[in-house]
């Protein structure tokens, strides 16, 4: 039977069924989160087990967040026709597969393939766990909260990914890093049909197939040219790369401009706030990842953290984040503009960097107590935008748009590490000396790998001059983050000061509930 649900009847708050629901969401959420980082501490096993090339152990790591992110879009809209419950039980349902043929390889061929298959899960998990949120939460005021307590979620869930996996390899064997996947979907095909509402946009259109192949050719060539170029530098081919994904991008929106049913319909921009929440997202995304490049390299290699030690360190600033979103949460919901919260937890984020641009070689601390306040600021941000973007586009468009900011934050991310990773390997570069071997010039590991190598005091010298020279690179790129968060927060102040979103009428924005 299909009912019509308004978005904004009194009698429409969410109750205990709800909420409830919401904490079963969250289990597929946070275990996508975690495959982002899982593999850290699994790589050097799987490696002496399967014995991969170099090439396919890239592709052992990598391939899960391209096919995320390539089909994000594809998914979300697929879910606004099929159905968001019913593409969630089939996405967690492939994701356990996945996940029980991953445990179990045999070779690197089949773990490539199993990782693939987990990226197509995770891809139809996001988008519609977040736009079954905005069905289940029609009250502005109960949405907040939720998708504040999402955003949390899945940034917790990439770092407890590393630590879990370090764990888990440490005491048992490698697979294992999947199998804790299986009973998190397990629970979620059997509660999701009872808790969880049906709901899908109920005059779709018909499908674009042809936007599917040109949304891909658009996201995955930018993201692997963006993600390569920190380390490889900017070379030709991921130039090319990145050039070639933006070509395709210009036919996707073309696509989407002219087609009678689009994937992503340029309407959602039409909503008050929806393109500033995208942009400001995916600034957020660039800052987040940029300092990740950097802090994670500081720990292990400038302070000569073990990886699990790092991991474990890494936990600390997640305590602080735990609060922030729900804090931005209540200030808008006592009458603080939302222009307000988002410009301050830009300026938090800054301070951040700027705490990361007084770090030494020897501030464990600091470091810290920078990516508590970087990340603070940025769970702000992104719960409060996730909400905008949410609010203004329509019900029956959710999934689209949860997939179009998702999406927003891979490019954000990839361009985050692309930018503020080449500044702090120029710097790093430059500060080395002249007269150190050529492979210590290219990063940090290289240099300590030479060092390692050579005899007693020359040796130590080196790695103290990478050391630094590191850091240095550490403080250009932090700058460089301060800047961009800077005009982010003028940005956000300008712009959003006179954006109040409205809800639709009911009449105008009926959403089919089975």
């Amino acid at each position: 039977m299909t009912n019509s649900t308004s978005t904004n009847s009194p009698a429409g708050r969410a109750g205990r069924r709800e909420w409830t629901a919401l904490g079963v969401l969250m289990l597929p959420l946070l275990l996508v989160s975690m495959d982002v980082s899982v593999l850290y501490f699994a790589i050097p096993a799987i490696s002496a087990d399967l014995e991969p090339s170099g090439t396919q152990q890239l592709w052992i790591f990598d391939i899960y967040a391209f096919v995320l992110a390539g089909l994000l879009m594809t998914m979300g809209s697929l879910g606004d026709r099929i159905g968001r419950r019913r593409l969630l039980l089939i996405g967690a349902a492939a994701f356990g597969a996945a996940s029980l043929v991953a445990a179990y390889a045999n070779s690197a061929e089949t773990l490539i393939a199993a990782r693939a298959v987990l990226g197509i899960g995770g891809a139809t998990l996001m988008p519609s766990t977040m736009a079954l949120v905005r069905t289940m939460f029609t009250d502005p005021g109960q949405r907040a909260k939720a998708i504040g307590i999402w955003s949390g979620v899945m940034t917790g869930g990439i770092a407890l990914g590393s630590v879990l996996s370090g764990v888990l390899v440490q005491y048992f064997w490698w697979g294992s890093v999947f199998l804790v996947n299986l009973p998190a979907m397990a629970l979620l095909l059997v509660l999701g049909p009872i808790l969880l509402p049906e709901s899908k946009n109920p005059a779709p259109g018909r499908f674009d197939f042809v936007s599917v192949p040109l949304s891909m050719a658009a996201v995955l060539p930018v993201v692997y040219g963006l993600k390569e170029i920190p380390s490889e530098g900017w070379h030709p081919q991921y130039v090319v790369s990145v050039t070639v994904g933006l070509l395709f991008a210009a036919l996707f929106v073309h696509r989407q401009r002219t087609a009678a049913s689009p994937m992503i319909s340029p309407a959602l921009f039409r909503g008050r706030g929806f393109a500033p929440a995208v942009v400001l997202n995916l600034v957020s995304a660039f800052a987040m990842m940029g300092s990740a490049f950097f802090t994670t390299q500081y720990l292990q290699s400038v302070l000569g953290k073990s990886a699990m030690e790092a991991a474990l360190w890494a936990l600390l600033p997640s305590v602080p984040i735990g609060m922030a979103a729900p804090i931005a949460t209540t200030l808008v919901q006592k009458g603080v503009n939302r222009a307000y919260v988002v410009t301050a937890g830009f300026a938090i984020a800054a301070a951040g960097y700027g705490l990361l641009a007084l770090a030494g070689t020897d501030s464990l601390w600091l470091v810290l107590a920078a990516c508590g306040v970087l990340a603070s600021g940025i769970v702000m941000v992104m719960a409060q935008m996730t909400d905008l973007a949410m609010g203004a586009a329509p019900v029956e468009k959710a999934g689209a748009a949860s997939s179009l900011l998702e999406t927003g934050q891979e490019f954000g991310g990839a361009l985050g590490m692309a930018v503020l990773g080449s500044i702090g390997t120029a710097i790093y570069r430059h500060e080395m000396p002249s007269a150190a071997p050529a492979e210590a010039h290219e990063t940090l590991g290289g240099a300590l790998a030479v060092a390692g190598q050579l005899p007693g005091r020359t040796g130590d010298a080196l790695a103290t001059a990478a050391r630094e020279a590191f850091t240095t690179g550490m403080h250009g790129a932090a700058l460089a983050g301060t800047a961009v968060l800077a005009l982010a927060a003028i940005g956000a102040a300008t712009t959003l000061r006179r954006i109040q979103v409205r809800e639709t009428p009911s009449e105008e924005r009926d959403e089919a509930v089975v």
